[in-house]
């Protein structure tokens, strides 16, 4: 069951400008291994990082470290989740996501769905 999806774009020249003007943002947005990754894949990441609040209904106090992005053996995006980011997720039923991630002229985009019982998990 799609407990809920969403969906992001990223002008990644904005994107960069932000970057420049607030030194900082690159540490409170990624966690260690994504922070050296291309202009191109941080714009990315960063949608996704929007696209699975939205899937979530965008809660409150959401730590933006508190989900990143990996590639699997082939290169397929994966949304790992902790903290806050898998609290609202447990809460909501979701069991596993789905990710897909572009970036061309300019712009990155993220499409992530949350999957799941579409309820609170039993204990």
């Amino acid at each position: 069951m799609i407990v809920g999806t969403g969906v992001d774009i990223v002008d990644v020249e904005r994107f960069k400008r932000q970057l420049e003007r607030t030194p900082r943002l690159r540490e409170r947005l990624f966690v260690a291994h994504e922070r050296d990754l291309t202009l191109n894949s941080l714009a990315a990441r960063f949608a996704v990082k929007e696209a699975a609040a939205k899937a979530l209904l965008a809660p409150p106090g959401m730590i933006w470290q508190d989900c990143w992005i990996t590639n699997d053996e082939h290169g397929a995006p994966r949304l790992h989740t902790t903290g806050t980011v898998a609290e609202v997720a447990e809460r909501r039923g979701v069991q596993t996501w789905h990710v897909t991630i572009s970036h061309d002229g300019g712009m990155a985009v993220a499409f992530v769905v949350a999957e799941g019982s579409g309820g609170p998990k039993s204990d």
